[in-house]
């Protein structure tokens, strides 16, 4: 149970299971919100980052980052939202999750008359643009703003700062049991992008595919990166594959999950993250 649990929210924080369709359709506040739910990890970053981290009145599992998000009462995760909680809070914003929450749940709340803003960016610029966006909706411009622009001025200096590095072959261990990767459409693959790191697995026909160990091994990754995960790192003992090049060279790293997976601010962190990772295998 604890296997399909972690599993579970693993592959809901790159948007791989089916879920509520994400429409990009904006709430439509006549004033600032002041009370807002905001139904996924990476919204309670954003939310915090702009300044309007006091507003949240409830959120759902897994929403842990900053420290003080863990106060927020929880009122769904995996297995979906409870409304009566939403009814009960009555709040003036309610900030979904189109690739993790259920379309069920994301219905009935507009039934119901709220104001739905659905956060769910899809490519590393998107986040600098749903910043601005929740900073309009919440009254917090002129943060909003400043973070989104910091974050575009970050993440276009580590473009610019590896585009012209030696390519790295790299394999992504997103799983181990069954052993996952990511392919060209995935989150991760931006993120390998701007550290000129070049995925075995791009072409893959699925965007998050179930691999073997023997398909890897044929491949030859020159870095093998792992999600942090206790169950991830134990899960496969590369080092009897002494034929890899990452095996052989010690190029194996495990990198924090949630800087890596959640669309927010801290994404530059996970990629600078992994471009030293990269940066390791080319010396």
């Amino acid at each position: 149970m604890k296997f399909l649990s972690t599993i579970c929210v693993l592959l809901l924080a790159v948007g791989v299971l089916p879920s509520a369709a994400s429409d990009g359709v904006a709430a439509e506040v006549k004033v600032p919100a002041k009370r807002v739910i905001a139904l996924s990890p990476h919204s309670v970053e954003m939310l915090y980052a702009i300044g309007a981290g006091e507003s949240i009145l409830a959120t759902t599992e897994h929403a842990d980052f900053p420290a003080s998000a863990l106060d927020i009462p929880r009122i769904g995760g995996y297995h979906g939202i409870q409304i009566e909680r939403v009814i009960e809070i009555d709040p003036d914003l309610v900030v979904v999750w189109g690739s993790g929450n259920k379309a069920e749940d994301v219905e009935r709340l507009k039934e119901l008359g709220f104001n739905v803003y659905n956060s769910d960016p899809k490519t590393l610029e998107a986040v600098a643009s749903e910043l601005k966006e929740l900073g309009e909706l919440t009254g917090h411009q002129d943060a909003a703003n400043q973070v989104a622009d910091d974050y575009l001025a970050k993440l276009a200096q580590l473009r610019k700062s590896n585009w012209a590095k030696p390519e790295v072959k790299v394999f992504y261990q997103l799983w181990s049991t069954p052993l996952m990767t990511v392919a060209k459409n995935s989150w991760i693959q931006q993120i390998i992008s701007v550290c000129h790191g070049d995925n075995v697995y791009f072409d893959a026909a699925s965007d998050y595919p179930q691999v073997s160990l023997e398909s890897v091994l044929l491949k030859m990754p020159e870095v093998i990166l792992q999600s942090q995960d206790k169950g991830n790192i134990l899960g496969v003992d590369w080092s009897q594959w002494q034929e890899i090049p990452a095996v052989k060279n010690e190029h194996i790293y495990q990198l924090h999950a949630d800087l890596l997976h959640r669309a927010a601010p801290r994404a530059i962190l996970g990629i600078e993250m992994l471009c030293e990772a990269l940066d390791k295998a080319r010396k």
